[in-house]
Formats: C-alpha cells, sequence, structure tokens
C-alpha cells in the first residue's frame, strides 16, 4: 500500500514539474518578423526546421524543386532532416 501512495504523489508531482518532453516552446510576438537564411529578409512567416534553418515562403516555392519530392516534406539544406508541411 505504500508503494501505491509514494507512485500516486510522484504521478502528482509530474503533473507540475516540466520535463524535457513537455518543455514549452517560447511564442512569438504577434508583430515579430523573422530571418530567412536564403534570401536574408525579415518576413512574417518561415518554414522552420529543428536545427534552426528558416525559409520563408517565396524562397520555399523557388526552391521547391530540389527540397521536396512529395509536396508532403520537405528537407533541411543544412542537416538533411525531413520536415513536414503541416498539410497531412
Amino acid at each position: 500500500m505504500k508503494i501505491f501512495i509514494e507512485a500516486a504523489v510522484l504521478t502528482a508531482e509530474s503533473r507540475t514539474v516540466t520535463t524535457a518532453y513537455r518543455k514549452k516552446r517560447p511564442k512569438r510576438k504577434p508583430g515579430s518578423l523573422q530571418h530567412c537564411h536564403c534570401c536574408g529578409g525579415q518576413v512574417p512567416f518561415c518554414w522552420t526546421c529543428r536545427c534552426s534553418f528558416a525559409i520563408c515562403q517565396a524562397c520555399m516555392e523557388e526552391n521547391f524543386w530540389g527540397m521536396s519530392c512529395n509536396g508532403i516534406i520537405w528537407q533541411c539544406p543544412d542537416c538533411g532532416q525531413w520536415n513536414g508541411f503541416g498539410n497531412q
């Protein structure tokens, strides 16, 4: 019985503790602009990879032929990771 009570206390504490899995990402301010790594422009929206590579929509459309093979995912030119467009 004692083990069950300790486990319940542990789960109650784990709800309040922020772990690496549930780490909150910092929110972007509504009026802030992002920096495109391709054209160097400041734009309100960029496709962003986990390695922090960011590409604006205009550059993505221009380089789409080399970054995506199916229109569902795109490959980061810096690290090679596959990222989704969010359409599936």
